[in-house]
């Protein structure tokens, strides 16, 4: 496991408990009594440090490497029947996003989502989860797809935001999320978004217009990461905790200002503490929308969905 910054006084504690119990196992020191102790004081520490996490440490959080990323959310979720489709069929594949056809609690859904790679050979394959154009138009043939044939559209988003490359640039980044939002606000299924990870400006809204948006507890959406908020800012990074806290992008502060509408919590240390909690929790999560869309007509939901977002920024002076 490794640890954040914030996380060291609970791998102390951990550390202590399991030299404590190497002596025990080694030596015929009763030790159990001690080994309580430890165990006591380190769920004090754990209950103290995640119940009362700052925005910054949510987004540390949101970008933990054993978090787990949207791959093993899907391959978890469908239980073997995923069958991955590639192509955009104009340029080429591209690997920072995917996506298929697969089977959740026995509901068929085309699953679509950005994935950044578990270990940095797969990082780089995967463009470190920032898709390109091409990325969002696979996802918007996929939907298509999925309208065609009537299945409901789930997206997993995690990404630090779309490649800024020249390249990306040269084949119409702009164009390709602005299609994909203009595309998803009339697409005639129910679409469920699920924010995994990091849900960070356009390269998130690209596959993030939904009947139904849901965010994990520890992750954050915003039109731009603290970092690059601060260096805009204070022209520096070093003013990124400040940053995070005026952008109000945790979990808690998107679902205040109606910006998603439910919170998937997690286990106590964040998703990868549990996984296989967190991946029964997000299944609950996904099929209770699907539930509570799949009986609506077409034109209500379609309805439903543009009313839901032209709703976002009102205000009353």
């Amino acid at each position: 496991m490794e640890y954040l910054d914030f996380e060291l006084p609970i791998k102390e504690l951990e550390d202590q408990l399991d030299k404590c119990q190497i002596i025990g196992l080694e030596s015929d020191v009763d030790v159990t009594n001690t080994c309580k102790q430890i165990e006591k004081k380190l769920e004090e520490t754990k209950r103290k440090i995640y119940k009362n996490l700052t925005a910054w440490q949510r987004v540390q959080l949101s970008r933990h490497p054993n978090r787990p990323y949207t791959l093993e959310h899907i391959t978890t979720l469908t239980k073997g029947t995923f069958l991955e489709l590639f192509g955009d069929r104009n340029f080429k594949d591209d690997k920072a996003m995917i996506g298929g056809l697969g089977q959740i609690d026995g509901q068929s859904f085309m699953l679509i989502g950005q994935q950044k790679g578990i270990n940095t050979k797969m990082r780089q394959y995967r463009n470190f989860g920032m898709a390109n154009p091409e990325g969002y138009r696979k996802a918007l043939r996929l939907m298509k797809m999925a309208e065609k044939f009537g299945i409901p559209v789930v997206t997993f988003i995690d990404t630090p935001g779309a490649f800024p490359g020249l390249e990306a640039e040269e084949r119409g980044q702009g164009e390709a999320i602005a299609r994909n939002i203009f595309e998803m606000c009339r697409l005639k299924v129910p679409i469920i978004c699920v924010i995994v990870g990091e849900g960070a400006s356009g390269g998130a809204l690209g596959i993030g217009v939904g009947d139904r948006v849901l965010m994990m507890e520890n992750t954050w959406y915003s039109v731009i990461s603290p970092e690059s908020c601060s260096s805009i800012l204070w022209k520096s990074w070093e003013y990124k905790e400040q940053a995070a806290d005026a952008l109000k992008l945790t979990s808690t502060d998107m679902k205040k200002q109606k910006l998603v509408d439910d919170i998937i919590p997690e286990p106590l240390g964040g998703a990868h503490y549990d996984k296989v909690t967190t991946f029964k929790t997000v299944e609950q999560y996904i099929m209770k929308a699907f539930n509570e869309l799949k009986d609506l007509s077409t034109t209500d939901l379609v309805s439903q969905r543009m009313d839901k977002y032209s709703k976002m920024g009102e205000y009353k002076e």
